[in-house]
Protein backbone atom coordinates (compact mmCIF):
# COMPACT_ATOMS: atom_id res chain seq x y z
CA UNK A 1 0.00 0.00 0.00
CA UNK A 2 1.73 3.46 -0.92
CA UNK A 3 0.21 6.29 1.39
CA UNK A 4 -0.18 8.80 -1.09
CA UNK A 5 0.91 11.81 0.74
CA UNK A 6 3.17 12.58 3.52
CA UNK A 7 0.46 14.97 5.64
CA UNK A 8 -1.57 11.39 5.56
CA UNK A 9 1.59 9.82 6.90
CA UNK A 10 2.05 11.86 9.74
CA UNK A 11 -1.83 11.83 10.71
CA UNK A 12 -1.40 7.50 11.17
CA UNK A 13 1.57 7.99 13.33
CA UNK A 14 0.50 11.16 15.24
CA UNK A 15 2.82 13.58 15.94
CA UNK A 16 6.63 11.99 15.64
CA UNK A 17 7.73 13.91 17.97
CA UNK A 18 10.21 11.34 19.76
CA UNK A 19 13.22 11.27 17.51
CA UNK A 20 15.69 8.58 19.15
CA UNK A 21 19.44 8.14 18.97
CA UNK A 22 20.00 4.32 19.99
CA UNK A 23 22.95 4.13 22.18
CA UNK A 24 25.60 1.18 22.78
CA UNK A 25 23.83 -1.87 24.69
CA UNK A 26 22.46 -5.46 24.52
CA UNK A 27 21.08 -6.54 20.91
CA UNK A 28 23.09 -3.38 19.20
CA UNK A 29 25.06 -3.07 16.03
CA UNK A 30 27.33 -0.32 15.25
CA UNK A 31 26.87 0.80 11.65
CA UNK A 32 30.00 2.28 10.71
CA UNK A 33 29.79 2.42 6.58
CA UNK A 34 30.07 6.19 5.41
CA UNK A 35 31.18 7.39 9.02
CA UNK A 36 27.46 7.21 9.78
CA UNK A 37 28.55 5.54 13.37
CA UNK A 38 25.39 5.13 14.78
CA UNK A 39 23.92 2.03 16.93
CA UNK A 40 21.07 0.05 15.53
CA UNK A 41 19.12 -2.70 17.21
CA UNK A 42 19.95 -5.94 15.85
CA UNK A 43 17.97 -7.68 13.04
CA UNK A 44 16.11 -10.97 14.25
CA UNK A 45 15.53 -8.75 17.84
CA UNK A 46 12.22 -9.25 19.40
CA UNK A 47 10.27 -7.10 21.69
CA UNK A 48 6.88 -7.19 22.74
CA UNK A 49 5.80 -3.62 22.06
CA UNK A 50 6.65 -1.52 18.93
CA UNK A 51 8.35 1.91 20.17
CA UNK A 52 6.06 5.49 20.64
CA UNK A 53 6.20 7.74 17.93
CA UNK A 54 6.87 5.38 14.86
CA UNK A 55 4.71 5.18 11.61
CA UNK A 56 2.33 2.03 10.63
CA UNK A 57 2.82 0.80 7.00
CA UNK A 58 1.65 -1.62 4.65
CA UNK A 59 3.83 -3.16 1.78
CA UNK A 60 2.06 -6.41 -0.46
CA UNK A 61 0.03 -6.92 2.21
CA UNK A 62 2.76 -6.93 5.24
CA UNK A 63 2.53 -4.65 7.89
CA UNK A 64 5.37 -2.65 9.30
CA UNK A 65 6.40 -0.19 11.85
CA UNK A 66 9.28 2.20 11.00
CA UNK A 67 10.60 4.32 13.93
CA UNK A 68 13.71 6.31 13.95
CA UNK A 69 15.62 4.16 11.09
CA UNK A 70 14.81 0.61 12.50
CA UNK A 71 11.66 -1.38 10.97
CA UNK A 72 9.57 -3.98 12.85
CA UNK A 73 7.04 -6.82 11.44
CA UNK A 74 4.67 -8.60 13.72
CA UNK A 75 5.39 -12.59 14.29
CA UNK A 76 2.99 -13.89 16.58
CA UNK A 77 2.40 -11.58 19.96
CA UNK A 78 5.78 -9.54 19.20
CA UNK A 79 7.74 -7.49 16.61
CA UNK A 80 11.34 -8.27 15.43
CA UNK A 81 13.71 -6.17 13.84
CA UNK A 82 13.84 -7.26 10.25
CA UNK A 83 15.57 -5.22 6.85
CA UNK A 84 13.14 -3.27 5.05
CA UNK A 85 11.23 -4.21 1.97
CA UNK A 86 13.04 -2.77 -0.79
CA UNK A 87 10.42 -0.63 -3.03
CA UNK A 88 8.32 0.78 0.01
CA UNK A 89 8.02 4.03 0.52
CA UNK A 90 8.13 6.13 3.78
CA UNK A 91 7.37 9.41 4.87
CA UNK A 92 10.30 10.91 5.99
CA UNK A 93 13.99 9.74 6.59
CA UNK A 94 15.38 8.47 9.65
CA UNK A 95 16.86 11.15 11.84
CA UNK A 96 20.69 11.29 11.60
CA UNK A 97 20.90 9.64 8.28
CA UNK A 98 23.83 10.12 5.99
CA UNK A 99 24.08 11.30 2.38
CA UNK A 100 26.11 9.65 -0.26
CA UNK A 101 26.57 10.76 -3.97
CA UNK A 102 26.29 8.36 -6.08
CA UNK A 103 26.44 8.35 -10.27
CA UNK A 104 25.49 12.17 -9.60
CA UNK A 105 22.24 11.19 -7.24
CA UNK A 106 21.70 11.82 -3.54
CA UNK A 107 20.62 8.72 -1.79
CA UNK A 108 19.97 8.51 2.40
CA UNK A 109 21.65 6.10 3.95
CA UNK A 110 21.01 4.92 7.84
CA UNK A 111 21.22 1.23 9.37
CA UNK A 112 21.97 -0.72 6.32
CA UNK A 113 19.27 1.08 4.30
CA UNK A 114 19.23 2.81 1.46
CA UNK A 115 16.41 5.48 0.90
CA UNK A 116 16.05 7.83 -2.21
CA UNK A 117 13.06 10.79 -3.02
CA UNK A 118 10.40 9.48 -5.44
CA UNK A 119 8.82 12.44 -7.28
CA UNK A 120 6.14 10.49 -8.17
CA UNK A 121 4.96 9.60 -4.33
CA UNK A 122 6.46 12.40 -3.00
CA UNK A 123 8.13 10.07 -0.64
CA UNK A 124 10.81 8.54 0.01
CA UNK A 125 11.79 4.99 -1.30
CA UNK A 126 14.05 2.13 -0.13
CA UNK A 127 16.23 0.96 -2.68
CA UNK A 128 18.56 -1.56 -3.27
CA UNK A 129 22.52 -0.06 -2.73
CA UNK A 130 22.93 1.53 -5.65
CA UNK A 131 26.16 0.52 -8.04
CA UNK A 132 29.37 1.73 -6.71
CA UNK A 133 27.76 2.51 -3.14
CA UNK A 134 30.93 0.65 -2.13
CA UNK A 135 33.49 2.93 -2.99
CA UNK A 136 31.16 5.92 -2.23
CA UNK A 137 31.58 8.15 0.89
CA UNK A 138 29.53 10.72 2.72
CA UNK A 139 28.64 14.05 0.99
CA UNK A 140 30.46 17.04 2.78
CA UNK A 141 28.08 19.50 4.75
CA UNK A 142 26.62 22.29 2.84
CA UNK A 143 28.15 20.87 -0.57
CA UNK A 144 24.83 19.64 -2.01
CA UNK A 145 21.16 20.75 -1.86
CA UNK A 146 18.83 19.42 0.92
CA UNK A 147 16.82 16.52 0.13
CA UNK A 148 13.18 17.53 -1.14
CA UNK A 149 11.66 19.28 1.59
CA UNK A 150 9.36 16.32 3.74
CA UNK A 151 12.39 15.51 5.37
CA UNK A 152 12.36 16.99 9.54
CA UNK A 153 15.81 14.78 10.78
CA UNK A 154 19.43 15.84 11.13
CA UNK A 155 21.55 14.76 8.42
CA UNK A 156 25.25 13.31 9.24
CA UNK A 157 26.76 14.64 6.68
CA UNK A 158 24.81 16.09 4.96
CA UNK A 159 22.95 19.26 4.04
CA UNK A 160 20.98 21.43 6.94
CA UNK A 161 17.45 19.24 7.82
CA UNK A 162 14.61 19.84 5.88
CA UNK A 163 11.14 21.09 6.82
CA UNK A 164 11.17 24.33 5.53
CA UNK A 165 9.73 25.27 1.55
CA UNK A 166 12.00 24.36 -1.18
CA UNK A 167 14.53 27.21 -1.83
CA UNK A 168 13.72 28.68 1.58
CA UNK A 169 16.46 26.63 3.77
CA UNK A 170 16.75 27.51 7.48
CA UNK A 171 20.15 27.69 9.13
CA UNK A 172 20.04 27.15 12.42
CA UNK A 173 22.64 27.78 15.28
CA UNK A 174 22.28 25.96 18.78
CA UNK A 175 22.79 29.00 21.15
CA UNK A 176 22.20 26.62 24.04
CA UNK A 177 24.39 23.82 23.09
CA UNK A 178 21.57 21.66 22.22
CA UNK A 179 22.57 18.12 21.20
CA UNK A 180 21.57 16.79 17.46
CA UNK A 181 19.04 15.04 18.95
CA UNK A 182 17.38 17.92 21.10
CA UNK A 183 17.87 19.87 17.62
CA UNK A 184 15.94 17.68 15.32
CA UNK A 185 13.09 17.11 18.16
CA UNK A 186 12.98 21.16 18.30
CA UNK A 187 12.88 21.20 14.60
CA UNK A 188 10.22 18.89 14.00
CA UNK A 189 7.97 20.17 16.63
CA UNK A 190 8.34 23.79 15.80
CA UNK A 191 7.93 22.99 12.00
CA UNK A 192 4.26 21.14 13.10
CA UNK A 193 2.96 24.27 15.13
CA UNK A 194 3.96 26.44 12.29
CA UNK A 195 2.10 24.48 10.26
CA UNK A 196 -1.07 25.11 12.40
CA UNK A 197 -0.27 28.24 13.18
CA UNK A 198 -0.41 29.54 9.27
CA UNK A 199 -2.06 26.76 7.41
CA UNK A 200 1.26 26.19 5.33
CA UNK A 201 2.50 23.17 5.01
CA UNK A 202 5.45 22.70 2.55
CA UNK A 203 5.56 19.06 2.96
CA UNK A 204 2.38 19.09 0.78
CA UNK A 205 2.20 20.46 -2.83
CA UNK A 206 1.90 24.05 -2.83
CA UNK A 207 1.76 23.78 0.73
CA UNK A 208 -2.06 22.45 0.89
CA UNK A 209 -3.30 26.01 -0.38
CA UNK A 210 -4.43 27.89 -2.89
CA UNK A 211 -1.98 29.74 -5.58
CA UNK A 212 -3.27 33.22 -4.40
CA UNK A 213 -2.83 32.45 -0.83
CA UNK A 214 0.83 30.29 -1.09
CA UNK A 215 2.82 33.35 -1.04
CA UNK A 216 1.47 35.04 2.08
CA UNK A 217 0.80 31.77 3.79
CA UNK A 218 4.64 30.36 3.21
CA UNK A 219 5.57 34.09 4.78
CA UNK A 220 3.45 33.57 7.59
CA UNK A 221 4.63 29.73 7.89
CA UNK A 222 8.89 31.10 7.92
CA UNK A 223 8.08 33.71 10.65
CA UNK A 224 5.94 31.20 12.95
CA UNK A 225 9.07 28.13 12.66
CA UNK A 226 11.76 31.11 12.95
CA UNK A 227 9.70 32.59 16.26
CA UNK A 228 9.41 29.02 17.72
CA UNK A 229 13.23 27.80 17.48
CA UNK A 230 13.97 30.98 18.92
CA UNK A 231 11.93 30.56 21.78
CA UNK A 232 13.86 27.30 22.27
CA UNK A 233 17.24 28.96 21.98
CA UNK A 234 18.17 29.34 18.60
CA UNK A 235 20.06 31.64 15.85
CA UNK A 236 17.57 31.21 12.77
CA UNK A 237 18.89 33.03 9.49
Amino acid sequence: MRIPTVARALALAGVLASIPVYAQGPHQHYDTRYGHDRYYPERGYSIGQVPHGGVPLAWHGEHYWYHGGVWYHPYGPSWVVVAPPIGIYVPILPPLYTTIMVGGLPYYYANDTYYTWSDSERQYQVVPPPPGADNASAAPPGSMPPPPPGDVGAPAGGAPAGGAPPGDNLFIYPRNGQTADQQSSDRYECHRWAVDQSGFDPTQGGGGVSPDQAGAKRSDYRRAIEACLDGRGYTVR
